[in-house]
């Protein structure tokens, strides 16, 4: 949650929506009515869900953004989005965000080996569908690796690598970050210089 003036921005974080295959007990599975309760509070409370644009109008010209915000984020580019979340979002009219890690599209979630399920990645013919259904697609890095392990020279690697090859499959800007496992690296000033070089 974070307040721009007098706005106020809620971001809703989700990996995967629906029951975890059999055997596996993991919380990046959120229920599908425990998803759909949240986006009926969203609407009934009086919350504007927003786009990733106006997410970034807002960073620059916090009057512009709805009194209540919300953007919902999502990470990882697992396919059985399409399958539960993606169906709800549209019935609500809802846009969203897909952080997708770059090296694995058309992939599996190789990554999370052995912690995760394994979960095949969108392949760029589905990312590109994504975007004409309100899901901005944007960078999760390349190689999904936790930034507190990678040197200054591979994190920036990582970076303009990972926005690269999603604007040239996409054609359009990325513009937007999400740090695998949520780490930002040791240096957070440097981490933070390297965001900006990179755009």
């Amino acid at each position: 949650m974070a307040n721009k003036g007098n706005a106020t921005v809620a971001i809703l974080g989700y990996h995967k929506i629906g029951r975890a295959p059999c055997g596996w007990d993991s919380w990046f599975y959120i229920p599908e009515a425990t998803f759909v309760e949240q986006l009926r509070y969203l609407r009934d409370d009086g919350w504007q869900v927003i786009d990733a644009a106006t997410f970034l109008r807002g960073l620059a010209a916090s009057e512009s953004l709805p009194r209540r915000s919300a953007l919902l984020t999502f990470d990882d580019g697992c396919r059985q989005f399409l399958e539960v979340a993606l169906p709800w979002l549209l019935r609500f009219h809802y846009p969203s965000v897909h952080f997708v890690p770059t090296d694995y599209i058309g992939k599996k979630n190789f990554f999370d080996s052995g912690v995760e399920p394994e979960e095949p990645i969108f392949n760029w013919a589905e990312l590109r569908e994504l975007e004409s259904w309100g899901v901005s697609i944007e960078s999760h890095a390349a190689t999904h690796q936790p930034f507190s392990e990678l040197s200054q020279l591979q994190q920036d690697e990582e970076l303009s690598r990972s926005k690269e090859v999603l604007e040239r499959g996409l054609e359009k800007r990325v513009e937007l970050f999400a740090f695998p496992q949520g780490d930002e690296g040791t240096d957070h000033r440097a981490t933070g210089q390297a965001l900006r070089r990179t755009g």
